[in-house]
């Protein structure tokens, strides 16, 4: 770590954990079938990528679960509900940690998220830690459905790179997702990949 200058951290079973069977059994209480390929870890339907880049809105995704279930009087609250069943919360001290490693390394959030998880993640931060999202947590912080861009893509990597005047070689990316890890590799960034049991306060490479 010691030519590391600049950290790059997802969201997802990284800082916020992510239960992705919870999310397949509440697909599969709506009436998605084949629920672990529909969205899993690491392979879902394309609705989500364009739901994720931005291309797709909230409604145009609910009318699309509906569509796919084949089920038109499913409420937005049924959908949503089913949708954020993916999302556990923060675990305890990474907050801390994050704010810890601030004045030590440039820190930036890049997450794959998508307005319905957005909405519940800024209210869930707001009622459990008081917090207005988590600015205060990162340098900057890169949303994909918001900057119309999502991982694995380089052009996102690219865009914190060049729009923060980053050196790869001196910046980490820690994610949960291989094919991230991958793109970064391929863009000269050092990375981590994040398995469970790990978690960020266990490495101590950020200490």
């Amino acid at each position: 770590m010691a030519t590391i200058k600049n950290i790059i951290f997802d969201y997802g079973n990284v800082i916020f954990i992510l239960d992705f069977m919870k999310s397949q059994k509440a697909w599969e209480e709506i009436g998605i079938d084949n629920s672990n390929e529909f969205y899993g870890h690491r392979v879902q339907d394309p609705i989500f990528t364009a739901f994720e880049d931005g291309s797709a809105t909230a409604e145009e995704f609910r009318a699309y679960i509906r569509q796919k279930i084949g089920n038109p009087g499913l409420t937005d609250a049924q959908i949503d509900s089913a949708w954020n069943g993916l999302l556990v919360g923060v675990t305890p001290g990474n907050h801390e940690l994050l704010l810890s490693l601030k004045p030590k390394y440039r820190t930036f959030l890049l997450s794959n998220i998508n307005p319905i998880h957005y909405d519940y993640i800024m209210n869930y931060l707001e009622k459990e830690f008081g917090f207005t999202g988590n600015d205060h947590l990162f340098e900057k912080v890169y949303y994909s459905h918001l900057v119309g861009k999502r991982k694995p893509n380089a052009e996102i990597f690219e865009q914190v790179l060049n729009e923060n005047n980053l050196d790869p070689a001196e910046t980490l990316f820690i994610d949960d997702s291989p094919q991230h890890i991958a793109t970064a590799t391929r863009l000269g960034i050092q990375t981590y990949l994040m398995t469970a049991p790990d978690n960020i306060q266990a490495l101590s490479f950020l200490g």
